[in-house]
């Protein structure tokens, strides 16, 4: 069996943002209107996480993205899949990570509410009845948008300030339309492009009411389509296409496809695309119930880019409790990823009681040895 690493993950997490040997971190100011100091960590945990300005500054609308989509993996992906697809535009090795800050939250509520003569500045659809189709119980047109992620990404100056370069938006497209008539709840399915052709057109008119605003006329803006899925789903919706109005611009140009999924498995389909996977993750899966017969599932998420695996996440519920069991069945189901799954895809195994987390098994796609964590 190959050899276990124990790293305390504690101080993994912390060593991000706290320096390391000689190296310290920045301080530096701000371009505001009133000089705010700000600190640049200096350690990057890995060259695809961008570094965050201390004091950590809090968007005004964080809050509404609980509400908004259907679920807590829309929820992740659609903040993660954004920080993706920015790193095309704002590289992390020049761009410094901050939350939203131009969208204020009264702006927010105002956009993703229905256009009306009360609310011009909405973007989803009018009502579209009249007063005798909704007494008669006619539906309205569907809500499209669903929710507006912002996120910034901030430059140092020769000066040592930080300043703006970019802004990058996720508009976040329903794809389900839950809504009721006379109390009767009801689900209605929206077509893929119907959500592209108004969320582009959305897209469009956020950049204009962007460029309005002080600071941002020069400013690079992203803006990508997220697909949500619907609330019983056990993976997250996806992002579809973005563009980039480059500085001074108010419309977005060359739209990109985005190509990624998310696969349950063991999979239920007889798609050819993940029989090979599906089959190494179905003998993984029935050597895991050889060790222990008394735990309730294994369930595996992939995740696709240009349809090629990427990374693969598993469950392992266990119900025994003892430390010698848990270190045991770990150990084994180390073994057992080594013997199943190839190296060109990252893997990476959660091993939970009712206790929480017991066991965390990571291994990299390119490495031959996972990591291992033991919590204690």
């Amino acid at each position: 069996m190959k050899r276990i690493w124990w790293i305390p993950i504690s101080i993994l997490l912390l060593s991000g943002c706290v320096p390391s040997g000689n190296d310290e971190a920045e301080v530096i100011n701000t371009e505001e209107e009133e000089a705010e100091t700000a600190i640049i960590p200096s350690m990057q945990l890995d060259d695809q996480y961008y570094r965050t300005l201390l004091p950590y500054k809090q968007s005004a609308t964080r809050g509404k993205i609980v509400s908004r989509l259907n679920s807590r993996y829309d929820i992740k992906e659609a903040e993660h899949g954004l920080l993706r697809l920015s790193q095309q535009q704002f590289s992390p090795d020049d761009y410094y990570f901050q939350e939203g800050q131009k969208i204020t939250d009264e702006e927010a509520s105002l956009w993703l509410q229905r256009e009306s003569k009360d609310n011009p500045q909405g973007l989803n659809p009018e009502d579209g009845r009249s007063q005798a189709e909704t007494d008669g119980g006619e539906r309205p047109q569907p809500e499209l948008l669903a929710h507006i992620l912002e996120q910034n990404y901030l430059v140092k100056t020769e000066e040592d300030k930080i300043r703006l370069g970019g802004v990058s938006i996720g508009l976040a497209m329903n794809t389900v339309y839950y809504s009721s008539t006379d109390d009767i709840p009801y689900e209605e399915s929206i077509p893929q492009d119907q959500i592209a052709e108004e969320g582009k057109r959305m897209a469009d008119e956020i950049v204009k009411r962007l460029r309005e605003k002080e600071g941002m006329a020069d400013v690079p803006i992203l803006v990508a389509l997220f697909a949500q899925n619907s609330r019983n789903a056990m993976t997250p919706g996806t992002y579809f296409s973005y563009g980039a109005a480059p500085k001074g611009e108010t419309e977005v140009a060359n739209w990109n496809d985005v190509d990624e999924e998310y696969v349950v498995f063991p999979t239920s389909g007889t798609d050819e695309q993940y029989r090979d996977i599906d089959t190494a993750f179905r003998n993984f899966k029935q050597d895991v119930e050889l060790y222990f017969s008394n735990f309730t599932s294994v369930i595996g998420k992939g995740f696709y880019q240009s349809g090629q695996l990427q990374e693969m996440k598993i469950e392992i519920p266990i119900q025994f409790y003892g430390s010698a069991e848990v270190i045991g069945f770990t150990q084994y189901v180390t073994g057992l990823i080594l013997d199943h799954f190839p190296d060109d895809i990252q893997i990476e195994v959660n091993v939970t009681s009712t206790n929480g987390a017991e066991a965390l098994i990571l291994r990299k796609a390119g490495e031959t040895e996972p990591v291992v964590h033991i919590y204690e």
